[in-house]
């Protein structure tokens, strides 16, 4: 074994992912909106973080507007 490696050499393939990675975030969420999304999670076999994620995911890729009024 040597003393030391030269990693551009071992793997010099760039990692397909790199422009996919997650970053882990706290957010304040509803109990309803939790609960939702679990729903959907059961019935799709998707687990709801993913789901949140896909639908953010979606949002943004749309680049939905929010409109909110207060009635």
């Amino acid at each position: 074994m040597k003393k030391e490696y030269n990693i551009e050499e071992l793997n010099p393939r760039k990692n397909p992912y790199t422009n996919r990675l997650k970053k882990q975030v706290t957010i304040n969420i509803d109990n309803d909106t939790i609960d939702y999304f679990k729903s959907q999670s059961e019935k799709s076999g998707l687990p709801y973080q993913t789901l949140i994620n896909l639908y953010l995911a979606d949002c943004a890729s749309n680049q939905r507007k929010l409109d909110l009024s207060w009635k």
